[in-house]
């Protein structure tokens, strides 16, 4: 495993997501000394150039991985980037660093798929896409919760109708029903799209072991994730971002089976097919509904 700093991004990648004046702004607010945003989301002098770093991580990964120089690609940065919007700063996020590497494979001309398994939506990732056709976004995150988007109707509009995914799990959905819903939705819909390459928003906030989130998953259940995601695309094509994640040993235990499980490293993962309780008739639900556009029988 090889560790490199990330460059500062391009602006021209950056003004594909976020509007000029308010980059504008984010520079204006740190250089003055910084302060928060919102209630959430704080910056001080430095964040400039850590959010410029931060959101330069993906585009280069991906340059790295297409030149052979890695084998996959994990980008630990922060600030976070998937609730940033267009002119708005949230949710501890400045830019929104997936969505400007997705902007920057779909400017090549490639199919991008970005799933999200943060415990919060992604609304500011969300948002950048619901018009394209050629990016999918798929989402599963505890519901009701922070920041109050993503529900199962949110399915895209226009062009971008059925290439937004929600899936909207109550709070203390077991390890087994949320793998269930990956299986089951996440999977097919990202195989019958056929992305180039799969991003992914790497929160482990959904973890059994964070003090924030509400659902149940064990660090195993990552590798599973990105193992079944390296047999859609090669993992060449895989890049994961870090997003949420509020316990230091669930952190590194959790990013370091999404590293393997890319790789193909530990064991097969054995899907449940059985969600019982609310979470199994939100999962009808979302399966009613996707299933208008992707075939999940």
């Amino acid at each position: 495993m090889v560790d490199r700093e990330a460059p500062q991004v391009d602006p021209r990648l950056l003004v594909e997501i976020h509007d000029a004046s308010y980059v504008e702004e984010v520079r204006r607010f740190c250089e003055e000394g910084g302060g928060s945003f919102d209630p959430d989301t704080y910056a001080v002098p430095a964040s400039w150039t850590a959010a410029l770093h931060a959101a330069g991580a993906g585009p280069y990964a991906v340059d790295a991985l297409t030149r052979g120089e890695a084998t996959t690609a994990f980008v630990a940065v922060r600030p976070p980037g998937h609730h940033a919007e267009r002119h708005q700063a949230m949710g501890f996020c400045l830019f929104n660093n997936i969505a400007v590497t997705a902007a920057y494979l779909r400017s090549e001309g490639h199919r991008v798929a970005v799933v999200d398994w943060d415990v919060h939506h992604g609304n500011g990732t969300q948002n950048s896409f619901w018009l394209e056709p050629e990016v999918l976004y798929v989402s599963l995150h505890e519901f009701p919760f922070y920041p109050g988007t993503g529900w199962l109707t949110e399915t895209g509009v226009g062009q971008g109708e059925g290439t937004t995914v929600n899936i909207p799990l109550p709070g203390g959905t077991s390890s087994a029903d949320y793998l269930a819903a990956f299986a089951r939705i996440v999977v097919p819909v990202v195989q019958q799209f056929a992305p180039d390459w799969i991003l992914v928003s790497a929160g482990y906030d959904a973890h059994v072991l964070d003090p924030l989130g509400g659902l149940r998953l064990e660090s195993d259940d990552y590798r599973a994730m990105a193992g079944a995601l390296a047999e859609i695309v090669s993992p060449q094509r895989i890049v994961a971002f870090l997003e949420g994640g509020y316990d230091l040993d669930a952190l590194a235990t959790a990013s370091q089976a999404t590293v393997e499980g890319a790789l193909g490293g530990g064991q097969e993962a054995q899907w449940p097919s059985v969600i019982d309780g609310s979470a199994g008739r939100i999962v009808d639900l979302v399966v009613e509904r996707v299933g208008r556009y992707w075939d999940l029988a």
